[in-house]
């Protein structure tokens, strides 16, 4: 049990490893039960939902009634990223929905560290979120801290701007996953997310990504699991060549 909120503490997946987190924002609504069960039998365990206020960003989007009809159906991770101008606001709805990890924008808060803590005590763990043009720098006084010290647990590099699904993926913040990559801990995530699909999965995970969130390349797609199966598989061809080469 978590000791702060009384919840079962997930599990989650090991950060030695590559994690393929779909976005709910892309799924069929209409078919979401049967989607999850398809991308679950497909080896997913995270799940990333996208949340949207029409402030920070221009688009609305899902709310904590979504996440809690989710919960009473999936098992496993499930990742809120908070794209809103109070996200200290909205946390704690999204704690009692039951996600396991709330991302905050480091673009919408002025005290960083403060925020970070106030996540945590709702019995979450944290991420950060940075959007393409934000350098690595505005999130170093969470870099500098262990998560269990009031760092963050996951950073979360945005590879388009926020605010709607289907965007290309965008090269450039490449470097800034890597320069990430070398400042975090062995159990912390880097998660990308945006135009994330099985030709740009490989160059994220070779910059240092370990979570991948994919949209519209998995639900999009006729066969998400499949598609799911398609970007594991060019990942872990990726991962092989990379240990061949050392």
């Amino acid at each position: 049990m978590n000791a702060t909120s009384g919840k079962p503490a997930r599990e989650f997946p090991s950060a030695d490893g590559v994690v393929i987190a779909p976005s709910l924002l892309a799924c069929d609504f209409l078919r979401m039960g049967e989607q999850l069960a398809a991308i679950e039998g497909a080896g997913v365990r995270w799940l990333h939902l996208d949340v949207m206020d029409g402030h920070f960003v221009e688009n609305l989007s899902m709310g904590p009634p979504v996440a809690e009809s989710v919960r009473k159906g999936w098992i496993h991770v499930l990742d809120a990223h908070l794209m809103v101008t109070d996200p200290l606001k909205y946390a704690p709805a999204f704690a009692a929905a039951g996600c396991d990890l709330v991302n905050f924008q480091i673009e919408a808060v002025a005290r960083p560290l403060e925020a970070a803590a106030r996540i945590r005590q709702l019995g979450l763990r944290v991420g950060v979120t940075l959007n393409p043009d934000t350098p690595a720098d505005a999130i170093a006084p969470l870099l500098e801290v262990a998560p269990a010290d009031g760092g963050v647990d996951l950073v979360l590099v945005m590879s388009v701007f926020p605010g709607f699904g289907g965007q290309r993926f965008m090269e450039s913040v490449l470097p800034k996953c890597e320069q990430i990559r070398r400042r975090l801990g062995p159990g912390q995530y880097l998660e990308i997310d945006g135009g994330i699909d099985e030709r740009t999965a490989p160059r994220a995970v070779s910059a240092g990504a370990n979570v991948l969130v994919a949209g519209s390349s998995i639900f999009g797609r006729p066969d998400p699991a499949a598609a799911v199966r398609a970007i594991s598989s060019a990942v872990s061809a990726c991962r092989s060549a990379s240990t061949r080469q050392q």
